[in-house]
C-alpha cells in the first residue's frame, strides 16, 4: 500500500485489500470472537475430565421456632428450639469418561449448638473415598468425548472459511470501485475526445465537408458525455465509501486501485479439490459429527427407557465429640453400599416410542449426510469447471480490449481525414468502452470464481498449501 501525501490518495492491490479486509474489518472482528467463544467452550468441555475441588457448606445455620413433640399420653405440645446446626464439606472428584462413574474423596466437619441447653456437639468424617456408578445408563461423558473435539475442530475450520469469505466480499467491492474508477477514465476519456472531434467538425463545417446533422450529433454526444463524467464520479464515491467502511480503512482522501495483472495460469483437478475439502472443510468435519450425535441420541434414548440403577459405595472413618480434636482421636470405620433402582412397570410403549424416533431420525441423518456430500462434491466439481471456463474467458476479453483500442484509434484517425461517418465513429466508442468494462467484468468473476475456490477448500492452489 502506498500513500500519495500531496494528493492524499491511497494506492490499493486486490491483495492488500483482501488482507486489510481480513485483519481490521468488523467481519473479521466477528469471527475472531466467535472463534475466541467456541475456543472457551472446548475448555470448558474440557475441564469436565479435570478433577474438581469443592467446598460446600451451611454456615451458620442458624434456627429459633417451635416444634412439636409428641408426649407420653399421646398428646401434642409445640416446644421452642434455638439452635445453630452448621456443616463444612471439602470434596475431590474425578469422573471416569470410560464408564460414566465418578470417583471422589472428602472430608465433613458438623457442630451442633443447643442454646437453649448450653450444649455443643462436633460430628465429623475425617477422611472418606467413595465410587458413584450409574448402571445401565446412558453414558453423557463418553459420547461427549467423542463430539466435542469434533465441535472444536469444526469451529476452527469454519473460522478460516469465514476469513475466506471476507477476502470474497472484499475482491467483490475492490472490483465495484475499480469499475467506477474505469467508467470515470472512460467517460472523462471520451469527454476529451468528443470535445476535440467536435472541434474538427466544426472547422470542416465551416469548410463545406460535413453536414449539420454531423455538428449536431456531436453536440449531443458531448452532452452525453458530460453526463456520463457525473454520474462516474457520483458512482466512485459510493463504491469507494462502501469498500473504505468493509475494510476498517480509515484514511482520508481517495482511494486509487491498480488493476490486477492477467494471473498466472492454474492447473486445477477436481479430484484434487474435492480431496482438499474433504481434508480441510469444517462441512467434511460435521457430516462424522452429525452421524455421531445421531447415535448418541438412539443411545441416549435406549439408556432412559429400561432399568436404571445407581450403585454408591463408600469406605472412611468418622466420629464424634464435643471437641474439634476428638473427631480425630481413634476415629470409626464408616461404610455405605447403596444400589437405586428405577424400573419402569408400565409406561403404555412410551420407551419403545421414544427409542423408534430415534432410531428413525438416525436414517434420517444418515440420508441426509449422504445426499449433502453428494452436494459438497457436486459444488466443488461445479466450482472448478467455472473457474477454468472463466480463466479461458479473461485471455478473450484480453485480446477483445486490445483490438476494440486499436479499432477505435484508426476510426478516429479516419473521421478526422474525412473517411468514416459519424455513425461508425461513435460504433467505435461503444465498442471500445464496453470491451475495456469487460475486461474488469472479467477479472472480477475470475477472482470471485478464485477466492470461492479457497472458500470451497480452505486451500491455496498458488502455493499448494492448506489455509490457516
Amino acid at each position: 500500500m502506498s500513500i500519495s501525501v500531496h494528493a492524499q490518495t491511497t494506492q490499493l492491490t486486490l491483495s492488500e485489500v483482501v488482507e486489510m479486509a481480513k485483519n481490521q474489518s468488523i467481519s473479521a472482528r466477528q469471527a475472531s470472537t466467535t472463534k475466541e467463544t467456541k475456543y472457551w467452550e472446548y475448555r470448558t468441555f474440557l475441564s469436565n475430565y479435570k478433577p474438581q475441588l469443592t467446598l460446600s457448606g451451611n454456615l451458620p445455620a442458624f434456627s429459633r421456632s417451635f416444634i412439636e413433640v409428641r408426649q407420653p399420653d399421646g398428646t401434642i405440645q409445640f416446644q421452642p428450639i434455638r439452635n445453630n446446626n452448621s456443616s463444612l464439606n471439602l470434596s475431590l472428584s474425578q469422573s471416569i469418561a470410560a464408564t460414566g462413574g465418578s470417583i471422589y474423596a472428602t472430608s465433613q466437619l458438623q457442630r451442633f449448638d443447643d442454646f437453649d441447653r448450653k450444649n455443643t456437639l462436633y460430628n465429623g468424617t475425617p477422611f472418606a473415598v467413595g465410587y458413584l456408578q450409574p448402571l445401565l445408563r446412558f453414558n453423557s461423558f463418553k459420547w461427549d468425548k467423542k463430539i466435542e473435539p469434533l465441535k472444536f475442530n469444526e469451529s476452527q475450520q469454519t473460522y478460516i472459511e469465514s476469513l475466506e469469505q471476507i477476502a470474497l466480499r472484499a475482491s467483490g467491492l475492490f472490483f465495484d470501485l475499480l469499475l467506477a474508477q474505469v467508467n470515470l477514465q472512460i467517460a472523462e476519456t471520451n469527454l476529451t475526445n468528443t470535445q476535440n472531434i467536435l472541434k474538427v467538425a466544426n472547422e470542416k463545417y465551416e469548410l463545406g465537408k460535413n453536414t449539420r446533422n454531423e455538428i449536431l450529433q456531436l453536440q449531443l454526444e458531448l452532452l452525453k458525455a458530460r453526463k456520463a463524467v457525473g454520474v462516474s464520479k457520483r458512482d466512485l464515491e459510493v463504491a469507494s465509501l462502501n469498500l473504505k467502511a468493509y475494510i476498517g480503512l480509515q484514511a482520508e482522501g481517495k482511494i486509487e486501485l491498480q488493476t490486477p495483472a492477467q494471473p498466472a495460469a492454474l492447473t486445477l483437478s477436481s479430484e484434487r479439490a474435492i480431496e482438499q475439502a474433504f481434508a480441510n472443510r469444517s462441512d467434511a468435519i460435521a457430516f462424522g459429527r452429525r452421524t455421531l450425535e445421531a447415535e448418541r441420541a438412539v443411545a441416549k434414548a435406549k439408556g432412559d427407557n429400561g432399568l436404571n440403577a445407581t450403585l454408591t459405595a463408600t469406605l472412611g472413618f468418622s466420629n464424634r465429640g464435643i471437641t474439634v480434636p476428638e473427631l480425630y482421636r481413634k476415629p470409626q470405620d464408616q461404610q455405605t453400599v447403596e444400589l437405586q433402582l428405577d424400573i419402569p412397570i408400565l409406561d403404555w410403549g412410551r420407551s419403545k416410542s421414544r427409542t423408534k424416533t430415534a432410531e428413525a431420525q438416525r436414517q434420517l441423518t444418515q440420508y441426509t449426510v449422504e445426499q449433502d456430500k453428494q452436494n459438497f462434491q457436486q459444488e466443488i466439481y461445479t466450482q472448478v469447471t467455472l473457474f477454468e471456463m472463466l480463466r479461458d474467458q479473461l485471455s478473450l476479453t484480453v485480446q477483445a480490449d486490445s483490438i476494440a483500442s486499436e479499432k477505435y484509434r484508426i476510426a478516429q484517425d479516419r473521421y478526422v481525414l474525412g473517411n468514416l461517418s459519424i455513425t461508425d465513429l461513435s460504433i467505435s466508442f461503444t465498442e471500445k468502452d464496453q470491451a475495456k468494462r469487460d475486461y474488469i467484468y472479467a477479472l472480477r468473476d475470475y477472482w470471485g470464481a478464485y477466492y470461492k475456490l479457497r472458500q470451497l477448500t480452505l486451500y491455496d492452489f498458488e502455493t499448494e498449501s492448506k489455509l490457516k
